[in-house]
């Protein structure tokens, strides 16, 4: 007779830091990007502001499954941010 294997519960790992780490940053750049209209058109800073929004609903979404990816996805955020405006004012010649 085969035994038959007993089921684990999966392993609570408590609470933790990440996904409160990753909205303060997340919040952080929040201003970053509203900032941004001190430089860039308006119509830039509306694209900015979409693309936060939905940087911010995927760090919703990722709260539990996946807590240590919403400090990732922050400073990833504020990469694009400084990315996108020294590439708008290269290119596209943004000034103050």
């Amino acid at each position: 007779m085969a035994r038959r294997r007993v089921a684990r519960p999966p392993r609570d790992e408590g609470l933790t830091p990440w996904p409160f780490v990753g909205m303060v940053l997340m919040a952080s750049a929040f201003f970053l990007y509203a900032a941004s209209g001190l430089v860039a058109p308006a119509w830039a800073v509306v694209a900015l502001m979409v693309v936060w929004v939905a940087l911010f609903a995927l760090c919703c979404l990722w709260w539990t499954p996946h807590p240590r990816r919403l400090v990732w996805v922050a400073v990833g955020s504020m990469l694009f941010w400084f990315v996108s405006l020294n590439a708008g004012a290269y290119f596209l010649d943004w000034q103050a």
